[in-house]
């Protein structure tokens, strides 16, 4: 199944934060044999952020949408993925329940009373467990505010400390992806003394002698090692043997186009 990832924030797009999803997401994909197909960053805009959702739930794919679950005013991701799947926002009894222990958690930590039901800040909070009909939950281990799934789209919250564990659990628990065996995924040379346009037609006839196979360049003007260079290698394949068989052959051939090699490389 393809995955994808959508980042909600201005944040983002304005400069003030990195993203740390997408390579975290790369990372356990990676590690579960598999690959992320796509990412997309969304400013806080309800509508552009139901229209992303619209998207990804009628898509069938595995996304991971992350941030904006709160209950602040920028928050709109929880009304945005209700107009999304033309569901009500309602009230999630176990999600509520769990911000509620976790209120009591940390009013006993600071040796307070349990909060009231009509204390305001206890009000907003409550909010976060204001879901699209029919979400379930992804647990939090964190400080127990829950993240949601609606269909094949998994909405998790912004904080990376509380979201990559949320990542892991979606794979291991939705999807049945568990961390396997590293395992050689591509194989791949850096050549010199040719341009991508003459190696193209030497590209797509291993493509065409190894049925599956994807081979890819990536040029480079400036490497700090090598100068002007073009990584070439293969991947995909129905296992690394035809991806070393492919890879041989692509070595012959840029050994007989005349193209120096500086080094080859397994990932």
């Amino acid at each position: 199944m393809p995955f994808g990832l959508i980042v909600f924030g201005d944040e983002l797009l304005s400069g003030k934060r990195q993203d740390a999803h997408a390579p975290k997401l790369i990372e356990l994909l990676a590690e579960r044999g598999e690959e992320l197909a796509w990412a997309r960053y969304v400013r806080d805009d309800r509508a552009a952020q139901a229209a992303a959702l619209r998207q990804a739930l009628a898509s069938g794919e595995g996304v991971m949408a992350c941030g904006g679950i709160g209950a602040t005013p920028d928050d709109h991701t929880r009304q945005a993925a209700a107009l999304a799947a033309g569901r009500p926002l309602q009230a999630h009894p176990e999600a509520q329940a769990l911000i509620w222990q976790r209120a009591r958690e940390m009013a006993a930590e600071r040796g307070l009373p349990p909060p009231s039901p009509q204390n305001p800040d206890m009000q907003r909070r409550l909010e976060m467990g204001v879901l699209p009909a029919g979400a379930r939950l992804i647990p939090n281990p964190y400080n127990r505010i829950a993240g949601f799934s609606l269909g094949r789209v998994h909405f998790l919250p912004g904080f990376p400390v509380m979201a990559h564990p949320m990542m892991a659990w979606v794979l291991e628990q939705e999807y049945g992806l568990w961390p396997r065996p590293a395992e050689v995924r591509e194989r791949s040379l850096v050549v010199q003394g040719a341009y991508e346009a003459q190696l193209t037609p030497l590209m797509e006839g291993i493509e065409a002698e190894f049925p599956g196979i994807k081979v890819f360049s990536l040029p480079s003007v400036d490497h700090p090692s090598w100068g002007r260079c073009i990584e070439l290698g293969v991947k995909a394949g129905s296992g690394d043997g035809q991806r070393q068989a492919a890879f041989a052959a692509l070595r012959q051939r840029l050994h007989d186009f005349g193209a120096f090699i500086c080094t080859e490389m397994v990932r």
